[in-house]
C-alpha cells in the first residue's frame, strides 16, 4: 500500500474545524457525529499499528472509509491525519501541503525502508586545519546526527561538520572554544543534538557548545557549559530533546547522570552510580579511543534509558534522576549496539543475541540472532518506524524489523570498517574509517 488512495482515499485538503462539522446519518437507526468517527478511525489505525505493524494501519483506515459515504467523509479531515501522523509516524511538524500528504509520505518511505528501495550517496568531510591535528588521516568520526534537512558529523579533534541533506553540500565546520586539554582526545565529540534550527554538541572533557543554524551567516558556537573533568569524569555520551540535555559521565563515583534544562542551559542535577564500575575506562577515553562505556537515550518527554555492559536503567528526569526501572544481564551487552525509541530498545550481547525490550517496563518483547557479531564489531541504531540497523564486523549493514525480530535484508554496499552510524525514519548514515560518509536515502520520491 504505497499510493495515496490506499492510505487515505479522500484527499487531504482538510474538512474544516470540528465545531462546524454536521451530523450525518448512518442507515435508519441514528446519527454518528464526525468527531466520534474520527476518534474511532484513529483508534483502529493505532491498534493495527501496534498489533501488526505501522504499514498495516493504512489498510485498517481503508476498511473504515469503505463502510459508507458518511465514514468516507471523515477521510477528508486534516485533523485526523495530523493525529495519525503524530501517533504512528512520530511527525509533529508539517513539511508538506497537508497532514494527509505528510502521512502518505511517511507511509511510502517506511514501505521503501522495508523493501530495500533507496538511493545511495557518499560525502567526504572537509580536512581539518586544526593545529592540534597534525595528521588528518587519523581524524575519526565519533558521532553522527540527522534532522529533516541537515546531517552533522562530530570528530575526534572536537570539530563538527554540517551538511545540507537535499544537496549533500558541506555548509560549515564548527570548532569548540580553545582551552587546556587533559588528554589527546579530551575534545573528541561525545554527543550531538541536531534540529534544523539548532546544533548542540558535547565533548569528552564535558564542554557543551550551542550554535544556531539556518541563517545566511553561521555564527560561531557559544559554550553553554564548561566541563570539569577532574570533578565529574569524562562525558562519554550526550543526548537531548526540546526540554532536556542528558549527559552520561564515567570517572568519578556518584556523578553518572547530568541533566540540564535545554531552554535555560541550566544544570538541574548531577547524580547516579551507574558507571562507577567503568571509572577507569572513562579516564582512558581521554587518551585513547577505546570501546564505548555507555549510551543514553531520551525515550519519553521526561524519562531516559541508559545502557552499560551489564545494566539497563530508566531514570526520571523530573525527579533528580530517580531510577524508575532497571535490568541486569548475565551476558554482557555490547554498548555500541544499543539504541532506544519511545516504544522499544534493542541491544546485542556477547553471544550475538539481540534482545528487544519495551521501554515502558523493560519487559522483553522478542529476541533474535544477529549472526556474525563480535564483541568489538557491532554498531547499532534504531528509528521511530521500528527498523533496527546494525553493522556487523565493521563491514555488513543489516536491517531488521526490531519489534518482532524479523530480519529484512543487508544493504548492497560494502563500506569498510564503520566508526559511527545513525538511522532515522528516512536515512541511514555511516562513516567508514577511510573518511567517507555513506548515506542511504529511503525517502518517497
Amino acid at each position: 500500500m504505497s499510493s495515496s488512495e490506499e492510505v487515505g482515499g479522500g484527499g487531504g485538503d482538510g474538512g474544516g474545524p470540528s465545531s462546524r462539522r454536521r451530523r450525518r446519518g448512518v442507515g435508519n437507526n441514528g446519527v454518528w457525529p464526525e468527531p466520534f468517527l474520527e476518534a474511532l478511525a484513529t483508534q483502529m489505525a493505532i491498534d493495527a499499528s501496534r498489533s501488526i505493524g505501522r504499514l498495516v494501519a493504512a489498510q485498517a483506515l481503508s476498511n473504515v472509509f469503505q463502510v459508507c459515504s458518511t465514514w468516507r467523509t471523515v477521510s477528508r479531515s486534516d485533523l485526523l491525519w495530523q493525529n495519525l501522523s503524530n501517533r504512528i509516524w512520530n511527525r509533529h511538524h508539517l513539511l508538506r501541503p497537508t497532514w494527509h500528504d505528510e502521512y502518505v509520505y511517511w507511509h511510502q518511505t517506511s514501505n521503501n525502508y522495508r523493501h530495500r528501495r533507496y538511493v545511495y550517496h557518499t560525502l567526504h568531510f572537509v580536512p581539518s586545519n586544526n593545529d592540534d591535528n597534525h595528521n588528518n588521516d587519523n581524524l575519526s568520526c565519533r558521532r553522527l546526527a540527522l534532522s529533516d534537512h541537515h546531517l552533522a558529523a562530530g570528530f575526534s579533534d572536537g570539530s563538527v561538520q554540517l551538511f545540507h541533506l537535499p544537496t549533500r553540500v558541506h555548509l560549515s565546520t564548527f570548532r569548540p572554544q580553545q582551552r587546556d586539554r587533559l588528554g589527546r582526545y579530551s575534545r573528541a565529540i561525545s554527543g550531538i543534538i541536531l534540529s534544523d534550527e539548532k546544533l548542540v554538541f558535547a565533548s569528552l572533557d564535558g564542554d557543551i557548545h550551542v550554535v544556531l543554524i539556518g541563517g545566511a551567516e553561521q555564527p560561531p558556537p557559544h559554550r553553554a557549559h564548561l566541563g570539569d573533568v577532574v570533578n565529574d569524569g569524562a562525558l562519554v555520551d550526550f543526548t537531548g530533546c526540546d526540554r532536556w540535555w542528558v549527559g552520561l559521565y564515567a570517572g568519578v563515583p556518584g556523578r553518572a547522570f547530568h541533566v540540564w534544562n535545554s531552554e535555560t542551559e541550566e544544570l538541574i542535577f548531577a547524580d547516579g552510580d551507574l558507571t562507577d564500575p567503568e571509572a577507569v575506562t572513562g579516564w582512558h577515553l581521554l587518551t585513547e579511543l577505546t570501546d564505548l562505556v555507555g549510551r543514553v537515550r531520551i525515550t519519553a518527554r521526561d524519562t531516559a534509558v541508559t545502557c552499560t555492559g551489564p545494566r539497563l536503567v530508566v531514570i526520571d528526569l523530573l525527579n533528580q534522576g530517580l531510577i524508575l526501572r532497571e535490568r541486569s544481564f548475565q551476558q554482557e551487552l555490547i554498548v555500541g549496539s544499543f539504541d532506544a525509541t519511545s516504544e522499544s530498545l534493542v541491544a546485542v550481547d556477547v553471544r550475538s543475541i539481540a534482545t528487544v525490550h519495551r521501554t515502558e517496563d523493560l519487559d522483553e518483547s522478542c529476541r533474535f540472532n544477529v549472526r556474525g557479531a563480535s564483541q568489538r564489531g557491532v554498531v547499532g541504531s534504531m528509528n521511530n518506524s521500528g527498523y533496527g540497523v546494525m553493522c556487523l564486523g565493521g563491514v555488513i549493514i543489516r536491517v531488521w524489523e526490531v519489534e518482532n525480530g524479523v530480519y529484512l535484508y543487508s544493504l548492497r554496499e560494502r563500506i569498510g570498517e564503520v566508526n559511527a552510524m545513525h538511522a532515522d525514519e528516512r536515512h541511514i548514515v555511516a562513516c567508514s574509517s577511510d573518511g567517507t560518509i555513506h548515506l542511504w536515502d529511503f525517502g518517497a520520491q
